[in-house]
């Protein structure tokens, strides 16, 4: 009896140990497919902007601005996005990620400043919905808010 209870216990442990190892993994390419999508769009990059995405009957774009305007917009207009709707001057930096792993599907959070070349910054929090497909994650939602720092 000794015997098979140790062996549970390093089959459970092994399990959980892959289990956490493939949890990292995902948070990795999640966090990767964020960091492009955020390149993209700011270079402009119609293809491979269109290519972090999937549309989804159940995908949605939230938006909201610093003057409390809200905008609700289909994903189809990342995938066929047009170059001159995209894109900023500056850069881009997305940090304090937060993620939620749960098989093929996952949320992720961060807050994003974009920096002009005049020095001049813009804040948001956001939030990506993502699916893992054919074992690439896409993003199929998304969650953006401007906010002006007090």
């Amino acid at each position: 009896m000794k015997k098979r209870s140790k062996f549970v216990f390093i089959l459970l442990l092994h399990i959980m140990t892959l289990k956490a190892l493939s949890q990292n993994t995902d948070i990795v390419a999640i966090k990767a497919v964020i960091e492009k999508e955020t390149e993209t769009w700011r270079l402009k990059d119609v293809k491979g902007h269109a290519d972090c995405w999937i549309v989804k009957p159940y995908g949605r774009i939230l938006v909201s601005t610093e003057d409390g305007t809200a905008f609700d917009l289909s994903p189809a207009e990342m995938v066929n996005a047009k170059a001159n709707m995209m894109g900023f001057e500056g850069k881009s930096v997305n940090t304090n990620y937060k993620f939620s792993v749960n098989g093929n599907t996952s949320w992720a959070s961060y807050n994003q400043v974009k920096t002009t070349p005049d020095g001049q910054n813009n804040y948001s929090y956001e939030m990506r919905m993502l699916e893992k497909i054919k074992n690439q994650w896409k993003i199929v939602g998304m969650s953006v808010h401007h906010y002006k720092p007090k």
